[in-house]
């Protein structure tokens, strides 16, 4: 008699919600957060993501104390009661102790607050002014979805830092989520924004080995036109879903772990990362600079 294997690590069914905020309205980007997780449960996905700052729209600055949420707020516990067992990651202003703000994203599920990251890369050029308005996050932690699936959360700038993408795979993503907030015009004509994306996406999917969800607002908020293409990319670098056209929508694609561990196993990039290297390469940078400012001064 043949030994039985252990079973597969199962699928993961993931979503984007591509959406129009309104500015400054809580209430009216709350219920569209709740129509969202309701349809996205009736199409039993997994794990839902919604854009950069969904809750608030894209520029809080003009109302920022007025719609800053602590974790503990009931209407993150509301939007938490809503997924059941489904992981809902969205975007608002987070006050902290001491009347600190930032830029931040909460994973909830079952009724509960599981995790929250802060935006490192404060977009502060062109037309984008995070560093006048938050303070910048410390941390790039990962958490569990499901069985064999960890997430990292990296918000929009944070995904054009190279080294903070490797942070979430080192410790352990298997699945990397972006909320984002790109319009066309916010840094300059010079750059095409949904074909950086693009690249961006499908890079860090390929070079890590894990998929990639990107999920982008629609509309036109503070003279911005922001422009969606929120996505799915498999752990190849191939989009699996796109959205089409700026429109409201929910994106789904169906994730195969195995297919991580294919690609994983082709390009063991994560493997080879040589942390103690990387580490070391460190050290000595810091201990140059050290001894370039010791003679400057």
């Amino acid at each position: 008699m043949k030994p039985m294997r252990a079973a597969r690590p199962r699928c993961l069914k993931a979503a984007v919600a591509q959406i129009a905020t309104t500015p400054g309205d809580l209430q009216a980007n709350f219920r569209k957060h709740l129509d969202m997780i309701a349809a996205a449960r009736s199409a039993s996905v997994d794990v839902l993501l919604f854009p950069e700052l969904s809750l608030s729209g894209h520029s809080p600055k003009e109302n920022l104390l007025e719609i800053a949420l602590h974790r503990d707020d009931p209407m993150l516990a509301e939007l938490a009661d809503a997924t059941g067992d489904m992981y809902v990651v969205a975007g608002f202003v987070e006050e902290s102790e001491g009347a600190q703000f930032y830029n931040a994203a909460a994973a909830m599920r079952s009724g509960r607050v599981e995790h929250v990251h802060r935006k490192i890369n404060l977009a502060t050029y062109g037309r984008l002014e995070d560093g006048k308005h938050f303070g910048s996050g410390q941390i790039v932690d990962t958490f569990q979805l499901a069985p064999s699936w960890r997430a990292g959360i990296l918000i929009c700038a944070d995904m054009w830092n190279p080294a903070l993408a490797y942070l979430a795979a080192i410790g352990g993503a298997t699945i990397l989520l972006g909320p984002i907030s790109s319009g066309l015009e916010a840094v300059g004509t010079e750059f095409d924004n949904p074909g950086g994306w693009d690249i961006n996406t499908r890079f860090n999917a390929l070079t890590y080995g894990m998929p990639v969800l990107i999920a982008n607002r629609v509309g036109i908020e503070d003279g911005l036109t922001f422009w969606g293409g929120s996505r799915i990319v498999d752990p190849f670098g191939s989009p699996l879903a796109i959205a089409t056209g700026m429109t409201e929508q929910l994106v789904t694609a169906e994730l195969d772990y195995d297919v991580l561990r294919k690609a994983r196993y082709l390009l063991p990039t994560v493997r080879d990362s040589n942390r103690a290297l990387v580490h070391r390469e460190i050290d000595r940078l810091h201990a140059r600079e050290g001894q370039v400012d010791g003679k400057s001064s």
